[in-house]
């Protein structure tokens, strides 16, 4: 019986936050108050609609930050679930770089390690690329392990999200940056005793009634 149990396996759906004001033209991280813009509120509640497709998600999951969460708000409501919050979810630390300009960002002599060779950048007073990268595959290790068997959506950031799809590919870190992930794509990973599969990375369109645990 408990070996059955443990071949059980767990769809773990990860969600980008929806648009916000300064979506691709700042980076935000977790200074607070940040929401969603009105175009990222149309884009949560479309992503609710495509996850209502899908039978049986035991639970909801959010990172703690205000865009987050206010796109985690109509996926719960339609599935009738309470959205929880993971710490562990949350967006990395960019530490000094938090608030900054993109545009400045891409001028600093930085920016082609945090691109090329992200395993060996540490944001100032901030999380290396690979202690998020652990963070966040621990917290989708805390999350299955109490949902056995079970569907649960986590609502996070791209980079997260990119650096967990990385993982469950065997994807090194210095590559993610090739994974691109959209504000409300869809990433879904299927978590077994014989290992994760990759079910879809950064769906933003079309049905999603035919994900489950394979």
């Amino acid at each position: 019986m408990a070996r059955a149990q443990s071949n059980k396996s767990t769809l773990v759906i990860m969600v980008r936050h929806g648009r916000t004001p300064t979506t691709g033209k700042v980076l935000p991280g977790r200074a607070p108050g940040l929401h969603l813009a009105d175009s990222g509120r149309l884009e949560a509640e479309t992503v609710a609609k495509r996850l209502s497709e899908i039978k049986g998600i035991s639970a909801v999951y959010a990172s703690p930050l205000e865009r987050a969460r206010e796109t985690a708000a109509p996926i719960g409501k339609i599935l009738g679930k309470k959205v929880q919050i993971h710490k562990g979810l949350l967006e990395c630390d960019f530490g000094k770089w938090t608030g900054a300009q993109l545009s400045a960002l891409m001028k600093k002599p930085e920016w082609t390690t945090v691109q090329k060779a992200p395993s060996t950048f540490r944001f100032p007073d901030g999380e290396s690329f690979i202690e998020m990268q652990t963070r966040m595959v621990s917290a989708l290790d805390d999350i299955r392990s109490q949902h056995p068997g079970g569907i649960v959506v986590c609502v996070s950031h791209a980079d997260p999200i990119k650096a967990a799809v990385a993982h469950a590919m065997g994807t090194h870190i210095d590559l993610f940056q090739r994974i691109v992930i959209s504000t409300c794509s869809v990433s879904a990973v299927s978590y077994s005793a014989f290992g994760p599969v990759v079910l879809t990375v950064n769906s933003t369109g079309g049905s999603l009634g035919d994900l489950r645990p394979s």
